[in-house]
């Protein structure tokens, strides 16, 4: 086993219903667990305290400033870095394919891609394109960098090789069990991304046909940026929900694909038009909010 040779960061905001369980998937095999919050409310404190990892507060901005000044400040021992959200635990499966690849990981290797298994209403959505969706969660500390200007979410790239890796993470946000939980993150989320999308331009970040998972995905949202608006969300549902057999997916399925590649991508296309026109609306010019912020719900 090797328990020495990695470190799990998570990042937390009135957590207590999703830390216990991903704490528990790290227990045993990790070096150490910090837990970076940013002024929970609830039990979040105490359920990490309770497990024994490391708690720091520090203010939040954005996902990706916070990660930024987590990987940079935080007294992490060792090379390898297991970045985490509080709603995702690693399967056993994972735990063990995580300690056997630094068993004998290469120098080359600068990070390890991991599945995600998204849950939702308490459903592993399997279709439309969701499973097996490849993210990069695990890096040499020394090699990893991040896009600053993100407003949504958070990209790691590393310097030098990724692999991936065979069992599951599972994301399973039970914040958002409720679906006005759920639309109300998503609501904020869809402002912020239009103004990210107005903002880049079109352009996607280090996008490459033939590379890894993230910059296939890079050049596959620079297309879509391309794309007119009110039509594309139409687009993205009938290829999520039926050419990638999203129906498959039963009730559950078919609210996920609804709100999450049509509803929510609407509501971008509506805000990134009123952020076009702002003078008719009495709204301030793209660009003129100052210090976007969008908490982890």
């Amino acid at each position: 086993m090797s328990r020495s040779r990695v470190s799990a960061v998570i990042l937390t905001f009135n957590e207590e219903r999703n830390l216990g369980a991903c704490l528990a998937s790290l227990a045993g095999w990790t070096a150490e667990i910090f837990v970076v919050d940013s002024g929970s409310t609830d039990r979040t404190l105490q359920i990490a305290e309770a497990a024994g990892a490391r708690v720091v507060t520090h203010a939040f901005e954005t996902h990706a400033r916070q990660w930024h000044w987590a990987l940079s400040n935080l007294p992490i021992a060792t090379d390898w870095v297991l970045a985490l959200d509080a709603d995702q635990r690693v399967t056993p499966e994972l735990g063990r394919r995580i300690t056997e690849a630094l068993d004998d990981v290469d120098d080359g290797c600068a990070g390890f891609f991991m599945a995600r298994r998204q849950v939702f209403r308490g459903r592993w959505i399997r279709h439309g394109g969701y499973y097996p969706k490849y993210l990069l969660k695990m890096f040499r500390r020394d090699a990893v960098r991040l896009d600053g200007d993100d407003l949504v979410d958070h990209h790691f790239a590393v310097t030098g090789g990724t692999r991936r890796l065979a069992g599951d993470l599972i994301e399973d946000n039970l914040n958002e069990a409720a679906i006005f939980e759920w639309i109300a993150k998503h609501n904020r989320y869809a402002r912020l991304q239009a103004r990210e999308e107005l903002q880049r331009g079109g352009r996607g970040r280090d996008a490459r046909w033939l590379g890894n998972p993230d910059e296939r995905t890079a050049g596959l949202k620079g297309v879509w940026a391309r794309l007119p608006l009110f039509v594309r969300p139409i687009g993205y549902f009938i290829y999520r929900y039926f050419l990638r057999l999203g129906f498959l997916d039963g009730k559950e399925g078919f609210i996920f694909h609804v709100m999450q590649a049509f509803w929510y991508r609407l509501l971008v296309d509506v805000n990134i038009d009123e952020l076009r026109t702002p003078a008719s609306r009495g709204e301030n010019a793209v660009g003129a909010e100052a210090n976007p912020t969008v908490r982890p719900l």
